[in-house]
């Protein structure tokens, strides 16, 4: 693997790509920095070496080119802080203004681009926009895991135009030698706690994790999905009628395979979707008709609970419930508890992205488990066994050398 380590960035102007999509609240004040935090050791390294740096990222999902809500001039002061270092800003991610203050960017010296989805030719992979990234930076640095299952211009397109001076930085190096520590070498029992809305979401995961888990343990709002296809009555919960014949295939492969997969017995019910609502306790297959399951019961956190704590490599993707929700998120962290106490006791517990590393660091045990995966996405199609673009683009180049 290619990795930041290997270089020494003396002189070099590195073109970062980077993931900065932070959330921000109506006066653009950023609400969670954790992925800026993420990127800085990359950034120093270069800096400390004598390097200076060129950030690209993407911010939200702007759909008609330059928008005030997505422009990414709203981070600069943080990034400035995080780093220390002097954060200059480009009002365009290409063209002439970008190209000459790279061109005039000193060692020590951090210039951010303007938010590349500016550009519908970020998304399509455009190769001549690829190309215009590619001239403001000698070198070229992938850490932005969380995009690195898109084949966008700046994350699988550009490191063509780069030849050997391409390489991971620390936060891709991280994920990946995480994720391949559970999917290759797990200590056993190895559990998967697979959680979220939608069973659509999660079915290639829990069909590859067949194939290396002791234990997967099935909860949120897609258990309901099951629990109707296991001829239960699940009241107004959420459930997707076309997938139930599949959750039942889940089932039987996982017996064949010896799998013990875990639904939950038992829900916290609720007669709407709103934090004051009515509630009450009952079995999963037995939800009375204008009520629905927005948290796993009593039971259920009893049951999971004892099995990831007598595991000794957890990994965790998706909720247990409505966590955001005071009301609803007892199971959320029950879970969480659970897999930060194999992390305190030498096992080794992943956090899948996501909705998960929402949750962890709500409750305050980010720094109790083993490792938060900054990309959901990324890493669920990495999990599945897919072939991630951007870090296949790196890749290219070790086998190639």
């Amino acid at each position: 693997m290619l990795t930041i380590n290997q270089y020494n960035f003396k002189g070099e102007k590195v073109l970062i790509r980077v993931d900065f999509n932070v959330p921000l609240d109506a006066q653009f004040q950023i609400t969670d920095d954790s992925r800026i935090t993420a990127t800085v050791p990359t950034i120093q390294k270069i800096l400390n070496d004598g390097g200076s740096c060129v950030l690209m990222s993407h911010l939200g999902r702007p759909k008609e080119g330059p928008t005030e809500k997505y422009s990414l001039k709203h981070i600069v002061s943080r990034v400035a802080e995080l780093t220390r270092a002097k954060v200059l800003f480009a009002d365009d991610c290409i063209g002439e203004q970008a190209k000459e203050m790279s061109q005039n960017l000193q060692a020590g010296e951090i210039l951010l681009l303007e938010n590349l989805r500016f550009y519908k030719e970020e998304e399509k992979g455009n190769v001549e926009f690829a190309e215009k990234l590619s001239k403001l930076g000698t070198f070229y640095v992938n850490d932005a895991f969380g995009t690195a299952h898109r084949a966008h211009a700046s994350t699988a397109v550009i490191a063509q135009f780069f030849n050997s001076k391409k390489c991971f930085g620390y936060v891709m190096t991280n994920e990946l030698e995480n994720a391949q520590k559970v999917l290759n070498n797990p200590q056993r029992p190895f559990t998967a706690i697979v959680g979220g809305a939608k069973v659509s979401d999660k079915l290639l995961i829990i069909e590859n994790l067949m194939n290396i888990a002791d234990n997967i343990i099935v909860g949120g709002g897609m258990a309901y999905t099951f629990a109707k296809a296991l001829g239960g009555n699940i009241g107004n919960s959420l459930c997707e009628d076309e997938r139930m014949p599949l959750t039942l295939e889940l089932i039987e492969k996982a017996k064949q395979k010896g799998v013990q997969l875990l639904l939950p017995q038992d829900s916290k019910i609720a007669d709407k979707f709103d934090n004051q609502a009515q509630t009450s306790f009952c079995n999963n297959n037995e939800i009375p008709n204008g009520y629905m399951g927005l948290d796993i019961g009593p039971n259920a956190i009893e049951t999971f609970c004892k099995v990831i704590e007598a595991s000794k490599t957890v990994l965790w993707n998706g909720p247990m419930g409505v966590f955001e929700m005071s009301s609803f998120e007892n199971g959320t962290k029950a879970v969480a508890n659970s897999v930060a106490h194999v992390a305190q006791n030498g096992g080794f517990s992943l956090i899948g992205g996501g909705d998960s590393a929402a949750a962890i660091h709500q409750f305050g045990l980010a720094d109790q488990v083993s490792y938060v995966s900054t990309g959901g996405g990324a890493l669920l199609e990495y999990f599945e066994g897919k072939e991630l673009p951007g870090v296949a683009a790196i890749l290219q180049n070790s086998a190639e050398q």
